[in-house]
């Protein structure tokens, strides 16, 4: 049986399944079995979308992908938004690559990718789906592309397809930590009560063949938070809804959709586009970081990153082997107690801090 078929046969069973304590167990492990199969899909997919026209160099300060369906006019958006050509037609599927495209703003660097439109079932690899939604999983941010018409039918079918290849839009990841052993089975260690299934948790780690661990958790536990843990291969990412083509809504349509929180826009008319690249900007919510040398010379460019972000990321940025050398940080700035303070890769950064990096 082909894991798409499974798939859909463990799906079935769940629709099937009214959920109630005596049950709760059961779906539980349900839900492991296809988080398992779904992650077998995202590792095959990335490996084909690395070599069938899928793969880019990422470039820039971040990243950002456009998803949604055929027709919605992301191509003729990507163009308006960046100096990239897309090649766009009168009809669907016309973007057969990505195409990526670089939006200069605010002294940031935003490389937009314009995706192939995806269609309902792209999770199960309708329409190379699986390969599209990889690539938009190296994202840092997504902008989700619809039309006006029948907009949130659209939207929820989007965010079911990339919640089934393991993308969750604007959640952290559960507080939740698994810290294997060698014996004593499975203790549960909590900072303060929450609503926890203990014998589902230990059904759930059982069926990933966790039998001896001690697991920490600060908050109430679900299947699908645990699931997540373990699988180790969700990604968390910010988005932005965005409806093209309002220009063919009329006025109630236009303020209902902006009543939602939705970025109203016509690329073809050249239509708000300010607005979006604005929204964007401050939806990335990005820090500007400067750069110590050891002789003392501060670089005058900053390096942009995203909020939270740490010495790590300065350091990744700056040489990929640079993390192997690392001795310590100093770091001068409003993250830090006094100026020069040493710190590790882990120390957290805020906007206008200058850090230099001392290897071994």
């Amino acid at each position: 049986m082909r894991i798409t078929d499974r798939i859909q046969e463990i799906e079935e069973e769940l629709s099937k399944v009214k959920y109630n304590k005596a049950t709760e167990k059961h779906i539980g492990l349900l839900k492991a079995k296809l988080s398992k199969l779904r992650k077998q899909l995202i590792s095959s997919s990335s490996k084909r979308s690395s070599t069938n026209g899928f793969a880019v160099q990422k470039s820039g300060d971040v990243t950002l992908a456009l998803i949604g369906f055929p027709s919605v006019g992301k191509s003729t958006l990507l163009s308006k938004l960046t100096n990239a050509k897309s090649k766009a037609r009168a009809y669907a599927f016309t973007t057969l690559s990505v195409i990526p495209g670089m939006l200069y703003y605010n002294n940031a660097r935003i490389q937009i990718l314009d995706l192939p439109g995806i269609v309902e079932g792209a999770a199960y690899g309708r329409g190379r789906g699986r390969e599209v939604i990889s690539v938009a999983r190296s994202a840092d941010m997504l902008l989700l592309v619809i039309s006006p018409f029948n907009a949130d039918k659209q939207l929820n079918s989007i965010k079911r397809e990339l919640e089934e290849m393991a993308i969750r839009l604007d959640k952290k990841p559960p507080e939740i930590y698994i810290e294997k052993k060698h014996k004593g089975g499975i203790t549960l260690f909590y900072s303060r009560k929450y609503n926890v299934n203990e014998d589902l948790v230990k059904s759930i780690l059982n069926e990933y063949g966790i039998h001896n661990a001690n697991v920490i958790i600060r908050q109430d536990v679900t299947a699908d938070d645990l699931i997540d843990v373990i699988e180790k291969n969700r990604v968390y990412l910010d988005y932005l809804v965005v409806v093209n083509k309002i220009d063919l809504a009329n006025e109630k349509l236009k303020q209902d959709l902006i009543a939602k929180g939705y970025v109203v826009v016509s690329a073809d008319k050249n239509y708000n586009i300010d607005e979006l690249k604005e929204r964007i900007f401050n939806k990335l919510n990005l820090i500007s970081i400067y750069t110590k040398s050891l002789d003392g010379v501060i670089d005058k460019e900053p390096m942009i990153l995203r909020a939270n972000s740490t010495v790590r990321d300065v350091a990744k940025r700056i040489h990929r082997d640079l993390i192997k050398q690392f001795k310590y940080a100093q770091v001068w700035g409003k993250s830090v107690k006094f100026p020069g303070q040493k710190v590790n890769l882990d120390h957290v950064l805020l906007d206008g801090d200058i850090v230099m990096i001392v290897g071994k």
